[in-house]
């Protein structure tokens, strides 16, 4: 799918996050979908958090998957100076996801922005080690102004300190089920000498539009940053998570889909404000 030029004053900020891992793609379907339930419910309580509005199959123009419209009540987790100027009641975000595995396609929008934001990631799931160029098949000229960013998972320096932990640290962990991890220095030297064990890349692709006078620049830095966090922090708990989903089926994670649905209603109306608070911008 080619991704045309952006029309002229409607320059956006683009970058693609490419995060190896030491599991198959096929794998990694299974515990993607675990580990967003579980750090759905991390995320959830005090009136702010997740809420699960659709989940279900989808198939159009040839494309086959799972559709989901979650919303997100975010008041606590942006930053003081858009709460200062964000009226009571905007800060609610609509997330859409299309999961055609192994491309995914993810569209958050704003009711109170309309058409002035929106955060769109795209991601493509390849049996590499993040040394392929330009996968989402943008033209020439938007390609060259893309920012490509590699998250390590065992690099303790690319975690905010107060995100460390030590249960989710995979330079600490060996999986008792599959034997992989810990990580050290050069797991990915080691990893692409390994014919043995399955290796993969997410490429995210990241484009984010806000238009807000004085603030664009400031809030589109601080979205791309907020999501490499997102995105290293999820990925070291998703390998620390393995013995939990390694042995699960598609089946199971339905299932537990829909209990994670009724869960997290009951989170959020209840309990005090959880999870990953806005960090500085």
């Amino acid at each position: 799918m080619r991704v045309g030029l952006l029309p002229a004053g409607k320059m956006v900020l683009i970058k693609e996050f490419r995060v190896v891992l030491p599991c198959s793609v096929q794998e990694y379907q299974v515990g993607q979908l675990y580990s967003v339930a579980e750090a759905s419910k991390n995320e959830t309580g005090g009136g702010e958090g997740i809420q699960v509005l659709t989940n279900e199959p989808y198939e159009k123009d040839g494309e086959k998957g799972q559709y989901t419209h979650k919303i997100y009540h975010l008041k606590s987790k942006v930053p003081g100076f858009v709460r200062m100027f964000a009226p009571e009641g905007s800060l609610v975000f609509h997330e859409k996801a299309w999961n055609a595995y192994p491309y995914c396609r993810t569209v958050v929008t704003n009711e109170y922005m309309k058409e002035d934001f929106f955060i769109k990631i795209e991601t493509w799931h390849k049996p590499d080690l993040g040394t392929s160029d330009n996968v989402h098949d943008l033209d020439p000229n938007t390609w060259k102004n893309v920012e490509v960013v590699h998250i390590d998972i065992a690099d303790r320096n690319q975690v905010e300190p107060g995100d460390y932990k030590a249960d989710e640290d995979p330079a600490l962990f060996q999986s008792v089920k599959t034997k992989r991890g810990p990580l050290g220095t050069d797991w990915k030297k080691e990893l692409a000498a390994a014919e043995d064990c399955p290796k993969m890349c997410a490429y995210k692709l990241v484009t984010i539009k806000f238009k807000w006078w004085g603030l664009q620049n400031k809030i589109e830095n601080f979205i791309q940053k907020q999501e490499k966090r997102i995105f290293t922090n999820f990925h070291r708990q998703l390998f620390c998570w393995i013995d939990r989903w390694i042995d699960l089926t598609m089946e199971d994670i339905r299932r537990m889909e829909d209990e994670t649905q009724r869960e997290l209603e009951a989170m959020r109306k209840k309990g005090c404000v959880r999870g990953t608070l806005a960090a500085s911008a």
